[in-house]
């Protein structure tokens, strides 16, 4: 069992290198040896957000360590842990995105995670809505259907707008992943594409004292006045706004 779990993490080392972690994963193609079982998996992100939380990491580091962990965790584990098909019983809005917490029934865990963590879940037309964080880090899997994922970099505060430019605008579907940090992919809006989806969430709220600005979200219109370099001029909103033009 030693020496698999050993050719496991060199194969994996490879495929990181090679950019194929993805792609394989996807299709199911890792073996057992390789997929992390889900109590390690969600032990591993505990120590990951000591680490951020600690500065032992900064919050791109983590970022990327964080996409490297959901890259590799076994998705029919992580539906099964959640309760998924119990979440999925719940009716839907008819605007905007559900959000569901769980507990985690791992051994051995503390009993303080260091994160939060949600489902979210929309029929097909609704979103989540297009915001932003300060002072948080946050990643997405995808556990069931199909979502227009994009992603902006905040790249300036102003008293009524926001300064943004797009980084990421594709399909999402299961097993997909994202993360934002302060400094990264800093304002997300996922909008379901099939009759029902869902994602899981991990979010890390007030990890840098330094940081001033709330945590809460920033909530914004993307589609504003286009700017040089393809930036983009995006209001500010409220909640209720932002839900009645993109919920």
């Amino acid at each position: 069992m030693d020496t698999r779990r050993r050719f496991g993490e060199k194969l994996l080392g490879s495929l990181v290198g090679f950019g194929l972690v993805e792609t394989l994963y996807r299709h199911d193609l890792f073996a057992d040896a390789v997929k992390p079982t889900i109590d390690a998996w969600v032990k591993d992100l505990v120590a990951l957000t000591k680490d951020l939380r600690g500065r032992k990491l900064s919050d791109l580091q983590f970022q990327a360590k964080m996409e490297e962990l959901y890259k590799v965790v076994d998705l029919k584990a992580l539906c099964s842990l959640v309760k998924l098909d119990q979440i999925e019983k719940k009716e839907l809005p008819a605007n905007g995105a559900m959000s569901v917490g769980f507990d985690l029934a791992v051994e051995g865990l503390p009993k303080e995670l260091g994160f939060g963590r949600q489902v979210f879940g929309c029929g097909k037309g609704r979103s989540v809505v297009p915001h932003g964080h300060a002072n948080m880090c946050t990643g997405f899997v995808i556990l069931k259907g199909k979502w227009h994922g994009r992603h902006y970099d905040r790249e300036e505060t102003l008293k009524d707008h926001y300064v943004i430019k797009p980084t990421i605008d594709r399909e999402f579907g299961p097993g997909d992943l994202s993360t934002i940090s302060d400094h990264k992919d800093n304002i997300h809006w996922f909008k379901a594409v099939s009759d029902k989806a869902y994602i899981f969430n991990v979010h890390v709220i007030g990890y840098d004292e330094r940081i001033a600005e709330t945590s809460g979200r920033l909530y914004l219109d993307p589609d504003g006045e286009k700017l040089a370099g393809g930036r983009v001029k995006a209001p500010k909103l409220s909640s209720a706004e932002c839900h009645k033009r993109y919920g």
